[in-house]
């Protein structure tokens, strides 16, 4: 399993045309995009694929497209994204037999539990769901930071394959990477863009970047770096990735910061020529001319464009 689970595995966005319905061609050219990038897995259905905003049928597109641009080419990591255990479980059954690898579950929200009722939550999902399931530790949409010894305990008993780790706190990921350092087969990604090099000396996975959407190559590179033990060269490819996430400041307060750094991730993408438009998911406002030119120097100057 950890053979198979490592790398870089970006959360692929979800492309729509300036109508607002998913550009199922856009959809294609950024799987193979990522994939020509030397990218080890597709994290299908996450934050950055604007989940929350999906309907049913539009998640089950995204999915059939991917697999298909995919072709089997690397692993797809696919978010079963509901409210409660047995949403999941129902939305889960559904995304394995759409072709996921492996799963990437959340605490509840909305029903926000304690930390026995998170534990049984992940118990109860792998009991239902044979396909290996990641916890995916995102306080910011949840509310709820997933606790350390939950998560060792759920490693330990095989509950879990991995846990895909987007809550901003360095001392409790280090923790984590410490007390499963033994367990065979489990993964530990980083989801933040611009400390990668970091995670990785510390003994993480790989990284699940948003921003791999526009630079996949970049941090493939960086990766490469970090396992050849080249931690100079790593550190190098990070700061020039680093500028590049830049562009995620482009609207400043205008949008919402969720609008701001996927309607960022568009942009590169169509001014790359990757996508046909960067309109967002209704009520997100996509970004305007001004701050497509804005990102483009910054592309031009990273080497991008």
């Amino acid at each position: 399993m950890s053979a198979t689970f490592h790398g870089v595995i970006p959360p692929v966005v979800t492309p729509r045309h300036a109508d607002g319905t998913i550009d199922v061609d856009s959809l294609k050219n950024v799987t193979k995009h990522l994939v020509d990038g030397g990218v080890t897995g597709l994290f299908v259905l996450g934050s950055s694929g604007e989940v929350p905003y999906m309907t049913n049928a539009e998640r089950e597109l995204a999915v059939r497209t991917i697999a298909e641009a995919n072709a089997g080419a690397v692993p797809l990591v696919v978010g079963a994204n509901e409210q409660t255990t047995n949403r999941v479980i129902d939305e889960a059954k559904k995304m394995v037999d759409l072709g996921a690898d492996a799963l990437v579950i959340t605490s509840m929200y909305y029903a926000i539990g304690n930390a026995a009722e998170t534990e049984a939550h992940f118990r109860a999902i792998h009991e239902a769901v044979a396909t290996p399931v990641f916890a995916y530790d995102v306080p910011v949409r949840t509310h709820f930071k997933l606790p350390t010894d939950v998560l060792v305990r759920l490693a330990k008993d095989g509950v879990i394959a991995g846990v895909k780790d987007s809550s901003g706190d360095d001392v409790s990921f280090r923790q984590l990477l410490l007390a499963t350092k033994d367990v065979p087969g489990f993964s530990v990604f980083t989801g933040h863009e611009v400390v990668v090099d970091g995670a990785l000396l510390g003994g993480a996975a790989g990284v699940v970047p948003g921003l791999g959407n526009v630079d996949p190559a970049g941090y493939r590179k960086l990766y490469d770096m970090a396992k050849a033990g080249d931690w100079a060269g790593a550190a190098a490819e990070q700061d020039r990735l680093a500028r590049v996430f830049d562009i995620v400041y482009a609207p400043g307060n205008r949008v919402s910061g969720g609008a701001a750094g996927l309607g960022a991730f568009k942009t590169a993408l169509q001014l790359m020529g990757i996508i046909e438009s960067n309109t967002m998911s209704t009520p997100m406002e996509s970004l305007n001319e001004a701050e497509a030119e804005t990102i483009r120097a910054i592309l031009v100057e990273t080497g991008l464009l």
